[in-house]
């Protein structure tokens, strides 16, 4: 049991964990074309982040109760951000992507609430354990500042993004992936950084921007 976990908890395995978990699996959905199984993909690295996170922590249980813990008062200069951003990408996609904009509402009116509601559960939430609360303790022996880790963080969440096959993807993740690991980086809140990817994600497909987020970039 020993000699698994010394494994498991090395840096050249982390290293190799993180290659595949940000670069190979992606490569594989592209190729695959398995661009109706993104979530399904998802959530299987999800439960394996979930499953080494568990594995390598004693009081889980009090772990996983620090996910609820939130700060009314920064998710309130959250949504005030939120709200300017939103602004700003409304501009943004009337004016310079204005064959995207309003795109669901167009052509699939009748998802757009399930996307709302289902965005921030089935996707932002196991992104974010995966890129902040498990990047941020697994990955803390090779980084080893904070700053490194928001960074870093930033940049792995963009380059899971390339198998879309667009520059927009990559650069509004890395933005967004700055934005989501910064927060975390100061308060620690899965709940709260995964409540702020879920309303920027949410504003991204309601203005027409999640195009490129999934396979309608793809033309599949």
């Amino acid at each position: 049991m020993n000699f698994f976990y010394n494994i498991l908890t090395h840096n050249i395995y982390k290293i190799f964990e993180l290659i595949i978990l940000s670069s190979i699996v992606p490569y594989i959905v592209l190729v695959m074309k398995l661009f109706n199984l993104i979530i399904p993909v998802l959530l299987l690295v999800c439960s394996y982040c979930i499953i080494i996170y568990v594995i390598e922590h004693k009081n889980i249980i009090y772990e996983f109760k620090k996910i609820f813990n939130i700060d009314i008062k920064v998710l309130v200069k959250i949504i005030l951000r939120w709200m300017f951003a939103s602004f700003l990408l409304f501009l943004i996609t009337f004016y310079f992507f204005n064959d995207k904009f309003f795109m669901i509402q167009n052509n699939r009116p009748e998802i757009l609430w399930k996307i709302m509601i289902l965005y921030p559960i089935f996707s932002a939430l196991p992104q974010e354990f995966i890129f902040c609360k498990f990047f941020f303790y697994r990955y803390k022996s090779i980084f080893k500042s904070d700053n490194n880790l928001v960074i870093s963080s930033a940049l792995f969440f963009s380059i899971t993004h390339i198998l879309f096959l667009n520059f927009i993807a990559p650069i509004l993740s890395f933005i967004g992936g700055l934005l989501f690991a910064n927060t975390y980086n100061k308060h620690r809140s899965l709940l709260l950084v995964s409540i702020e990817h879920g309303l920027y994600g949410n504003t991204l497909f309601f203005i027409g921007l999640g195009w490129y987020f999934w396979g309608g970039s793809l033309n599949y």
